[in-house]
């Protein structure tokens, strides 16, 4: 198993711009605002050739109640149970503060294997602040500037004294089978609109409080990705901040959060639009539901809190019918009642993931294609161009999936109405029983055969 690193200290002292470097991207959301990291994040971080589980945490606070300080401080405590290493760090331009000390007092109180990180030491303006290090009783500093990469290096010798040797944490008949596993990890977004329910359905799932939630509309500020088994396959659950009209939108760190949404739907497998069932599929709902639709991602659509409704049959149809006329690009997408508090329906949700995944990676035999589209053309040929000449579609090709994309040659495509091609697709949906997948039906004009010949 490869070590547990976890970055611990108070708010505003550079722990997230540390969790980037190791993990060598932009993964979790940096602001000089205190505060933004809530949740617990987890990632692959490196240094050299020596591999680790890095842990990014919210800033430690002298909070125990039922807040959300307090809760997010639980969070904290839960990463650090795991922990091989925990590095404490401190912001050393400002020097150390009371709730450094405070915080220091509690981590050797733990027996937690503990480094002391002097961060923001670049030049000679945290010099001061290393000096002072000394009174918290855990050891010589170690002096970095993570958002300069200055000192990185020296993190290594702590982590690699709790690591095995690399022969024996990752044997070399283990290498293919371990990116064949890799390759198998299918990413499953969470979004929707603030305070649904989104982190408390992905604690549902995984059966432990993983992810912060409770009454606080927009806890989540942060795309987290947590990683679960789900029978043989391995998901990334990643929830995402809530997501709110752009004219509603004016501070910089929910602008940070949204893009962060946006970015978590783009490189998504699986998409779930959890909706409340007591406001289904409103204005905001249909935008993040048209975005997804667009990037082309494998789609589910899940209606959270279902045990508030008393006449279930009106609701579900009142949303079909809300969609049929307003989501028409979304006809079949799969819907999911349930509730993540109670669990009641929960089972539900995976075994659709997983179809909407295999259909979003289904590719149809060249044959089977061209019989869909001959049948289709029988039983609604298409209509007059403008010219009232004929459209004649001649043979259709998938040239990709991932969502299912079919290309039709004819000779004027260009003349076909966008109902006729939405037809095409909702026939195509219907003939190989597609469901939670885009479909892309693609227009190009056909060579003629006759064309520069005597």
């Amino acid at each position: 198993m490869q070590p547990t690193v976890v970055i611990v200290g108070r708010p505003n002292v550079g722990k997230s711009t540390l969790f980037n470097r190791l993990v060598g991207r932009r993964e979790a959301l940096v602001d000089d605002s205190p505060g933004v990291t809530r949740d617990r994040r987890e990632g692959d971080g490196a240094l050299g050739d020596l591999a680790f589980r890095i842990v990014d945490t919210a800033g430690l606070e002298e909070v125990f109640d039922d807040s959300l300080p307090a809760r997010m401080r639980r969070q904290t405590e839960q990463a650090l149970d795991e922990a091989d290493v925990v590095f404490m760090v401190f912001d050393a331009r400002a020097g150390i503060t009371p709730l450094d000390e405070q915080f220091a007092t509690w981590l050797r109180s733990r027996g937690a294997n503990v480094y002391l990180v002097a961060n923001k030491c670049e030049g000679r303006a945290g010099d001061s602040g290393v000096l002072e290090s000394y009174a918290l009783g855990l050891g010589d500093p170690i002096a970095i500037s993570a958002e300069h990469g200055e000192g990185i290096h020296l993190l290594f010798d702590p982590i690699a004294a709790v690591a095995l040797a690399p022969d024996e944490n990752w044997p070399d008949d283990d290498t293919a089978e371990s990116a064949e596993e890799d390759d198998k990890l299918l990413r499953l977004a969470i979004v929707g609109r603030p305070n649904v329910g989104k982190s408390t359905l992905i604690n549902a799932l995984v059966g432990q409080d993983r992810l912060l939630t409770g009454p606080e509309a927009g806890i989540t500020r942060d795309a987290i990705a947590v990683e679960w088994m789900f029978g043989r396959q391995r998901i990334a659950l990643v929830d995402t901040a809530g997501m709110r009209r752009k004219a509603r939108i004016d501070e910089k760190l929910e602008k940070m959060s949204v893009g962060n949404s946006l970015n978590a739907i783009q490189y998504a497998h699986v998409v779930a639009l959890v909706l409340d069932s007591g406001q289904m599929l409103e204005r905001q709902d249909l935008a993040i539901a048209r975005h997804v639709i667009d990037e082309g991602r494998a789609f589910v659509i899940v209606v959270n809190k279902w045990d508030m409704i008393t006449d279930h049959t009106a609701a579900l149809g009142m949303l079909r019918d809300r969609m049929q006329v307003s989501l028409p690009q979304g006809n079949g997408t799969p819907i999911l009642t349930l509730s993540a508090t109670s669990g009641r329906g929960l089972d539900k949700l995976m075994p659709a993931v997983l179809l909407a995944h295999q259909d979003w990676n289904r590719r149809v035999s060249t044959s089977d294609l061209n019989a869909w589209l001959n049948d289709s053309i029988e039983r609604h040929p298409p209509p007059l161009a403008a010219n009232k000449r004929p459209i004649r579609l001649r043979y259709a090709t998938q040239p990709k999936a991932r969502p299912p994309t079919v290309v039709l040659f004819g000779n004027r495509p260009e003349d076909l109405p966008t109902s006729y091609l939405r037809y095409l697709e909702n026939s195509f949906r219907d003939r190989f029983q597609l469901s939670g997948t885009p479909i892309r039906v693609l227009t190009r004009k056909g060579n003629n055969p006759y064309h520069n010949k005597k």
